[in-house]
């Protein structure tokens, strides 16, 4: 499948109780259904094809045979189908019953999975029909059509040899096991790890399967699937609620709510779940010392000659690292800043200093460093007297901004300084020969150097410490001056993408209105309504003339970039047919031309790579999430890293 992306489904259709053809009819319903919608594999419950409440007719030759019969007529109803149905089945093997899972494809039985484990205390009792497998994977005779069907539990279904979808699959309780099966199969490689199950509906269980998906699906970097059987069931004792859900690495992506008959629908990459375990470096260990892995047998399949997908199931977040839901946002947000002003607190901690200073520009890194700068003061009890905001004025910078620096210091509490550097700076130029009317690159990073050295020095005479404001976009993009504004003694926003700054910088302003500091919530607003501007040209007539976002492009575009580059090591393909996806699935209103994300990515790359050097030397700071780019166990890329590969693979997509 492009791209490592399956489509896969839960169904629980509404059954009768020991009726085979009705409940086929209803599945093999669902089956066409799911192709329909593009779908490469489809899990039903638990004994789907009898029902899970026979009692014990499951002992009557009728229902088995008829169960057989049932589960030829799916195969054969299947031939035709590009997709993988398992469903569940009573099979008679050796004076013994089996709870079995089985796998179709393309008119094809291609493994019957038994069940392991039957707690005494199951309200199903299914201990007492079905014997535990607990033997050797081997071939089974079934019918005169399959007289040759692997049995066992060491069983891996793979979409192609070098596809990432490797299917595999723990029936009922299985999951609950000291021992359970999916840590083996997830060693062997298993991707996609499915449970048709069969527990009964009470108080609490919809949280408890909802909490195992995720934990499960986490743990092994795996999607994790549960189909619960339904509707139709006997309720002498008991309710069933066909609840589905779909996890994927430590999500729940997808899921019904209890009693609902309509399948579900997820688009799985498999590629991510594959380089979350390439990053995590766990599996190699484990798998070197597991036992009898070489047991295992592997299917191979031609399903990854499937689909195209247009990922309609799947949400592509265009901004990654901003959480869609509200509240989740608001969480994401206290529990970053306080990451970041424990970072600065530990650090004033340990070096007994007792004051910082950093440079206020009134634009929002420098914003955000001020206001985590306080919170950390506050955790080390020191007065935020002691945190001298400097604004250094010079040739670029607007009244806008420079009011807004000064109104924030005020409303903060903490000490200021103003600066000029016009004077400096000419001087500077004096000496080195540069034409102040020539605005190139000089012109701009003088500037931007002597900020730095005005705050080193004041850190010298007073004993504190320099924060830096740059965040991790900046890096990311190289949009730093090296030795200037690249350098600190502490970089609070290290770690911070452009897209959450403004995220953060808003919740500190919610926090002020709610506790009614209305001035310190007015200026923040104007702040986050200040376009993004280093400030280093002249003002025009309309005021700041340099917006950062027409030099290297979108933030939002960058940050989507980087997300997937560093955390998930995708293709310079699949990452473009991800920002489609996300920003250009509207045609009447998409957020970015397709060329124009193209051009984008093309710009992160070659600054991606040439920019390294910045970042091979950058000043401490704290990680918040999963993508830093410190060189000190962050990310570790050599600075003459070629980026001739990734651009390549760009130029196809012309």
């Amino acid at each position: 499948m492009k791209y490592g992306f399956f489509r896969v489904a839960c169904s629980s259709p509404q059954i009768v109780v020991a009726d085979c053809k009705k409940n086929c009819e209803k599945i093999l319903q669902a089956i066409d259904e799911a192709v329909n919608q593009k779908t490469s594999l489809i899990l039903f419950p638990e004994l789907s094809i009898t029902g899970c409440t026979c009692g014990d007719l499951f002992r009557q030759t009728t229902l088995l045979e008829n169960s057989i019969f049932y589960l030829e007529f799916l195969a054969k109803a299947t031939t035709s189908l590009e997709i993988i149905s398992i469903v569940g089945l009573p099979i008679s093997i050796d004076n013994n019953i089996y709870d079995c899972a089985a796998v179709l494809y393309k008119g094809e039985v291609l493994a019957l999975i038994p069940r392991t484990f039957f707690p005494k205390n199951e309200e199903t009792n299914l201990w007492r029909y079905f014997t535990p497998f607990c033997g050797r994977t081997e071939n089974i005779f079934v019918s005169k059509s399959f007289p040759q069907v692997p049995f066992g539990t060491d069983i891996i279904i793979n979409a192609g040899i070098n596809s990432n979808f490797r299917l595999a699959i723990e029936t009922g309780l299985d999951s609950r096991a000291i021992i359970s099966p999916e840590q083996r199969h997830a060693l062997y490689g298993a991707t996609i790890i499915v449970n048709p199950s069969a527990t009964n509906q009470i108080i609490g269980r919809t949280q408890i399967r909802r909490s195992l998906a995720i934990s499960q699906s986490a743990k092994l970097a795996c999607a994790y699937i549960i189909a619960e059987a339904g509707k139709g069931e006997s309720t002498t004792d008991m309710v069933f609620g066909g609840h589905k859900l779909i996890a994927e690495n430590g999500r729940i992506v997808a899921e019904s709510t209890p009693f609902a008959e309509d399948s579900i629908y997820y688009d799985i990459d498999t590629q991510l779940l594959t380089q979350a375990r390439i990053h995590s470096g766990l599996f190699i260990n484990e798998l070197s010392s597991s036992q009898n892995i070489e047991n295992y047998k592997i299917i191979n399949t031609d399903l990854c000659a499937t689909k195209n997908l247009d990922l309609k199931y799947r949400i592509i977040n265009p901004n990654p690292f901003v959480p869609i839901v509200q509240s989740e946002l608001e969480e994401r947000c206290k529990e970053v800043i306080e990451l970041q002003a424990q970072g600065l607190a530990k650090r004033l901690q340990h070096t007994g200093i007792k004051k910082a200073i950093l440079g206020l520009s009134g634009g929002l890194d420098s914003t955000l460093a001020l206001l985590v700068t306080t919170e950390a003061f506050k955790i080390c009890g020191i007065d935020s007297k002691e945190i001298v905001a400097v604004t250094m004025p010079c040739f670029g910078t607007s009244n806008r901004t420079y009011n807004n620096a000064v109104k924030l210091a005020k409303q903060l509490s903490t000490s200021f300084k103003e600066i000029p550097i016009q004077d400096s700076v000419r001087q500077h130029f004096k000496d080195i020969g540069q034409d102040e009317f020539n605005h190139d690159v000089t012109y701009e990073n003088s500037q931007a150097r002597e900020r730095t050295q005005v705050l080193m020095d004041i850190a010298n005479q007073i004993g504190a410490l320099v924060i830096g404001t740059g965040d991790l976009s900046e890096l990311a993009l190289g949009w730093a001056t090296y030795n200037g504004d690249h350098m600190s003694m502490y970089g609070v926003n290290a770690s911070v993408p452009k897209t959450l700054v403004r995220h953060l910088v808003e919740w500190f302003k919610n926090r002020a209105y709610n506790q009614k500091q209305v001035e310190l919530s007015s200026v923040l607003q104007d702040i986050l309504e200040t376009p993004v501007s280093p400030e280093l040209l002249p003002p025009n007539k309309e005021g700041i003339s340099q917006i950062t976002e027409d030099i290297v492009g979108p933030y939002q575009l960058h940050d989507f970039f980087l997300y997937y580059v560093v955390r998930h090591g995708f293709s310079p393909k699949k990452i473009y047919h991800l920002a489609k996806c996300a920003f250009c699935q509207d045609g009447s209103n998409k957020l970015y031309q397709e060329e124009t994300i193209l051009k984008w990515l093309k710009v992160f790359y070659k600054r991606f790579f040439n920019q390294q050097f910045k970042r091979s030397c950058m000043p401490d700071g704290t990680k918040i999430g999963s993508v830093a780019l410190s060189p000190r166990g962050s990310w570790s890329m050599p600075s003459d890293a070629s980026a001739a590969l990734w651009l390549n693979e760009l130029e196809t997509l012309n």
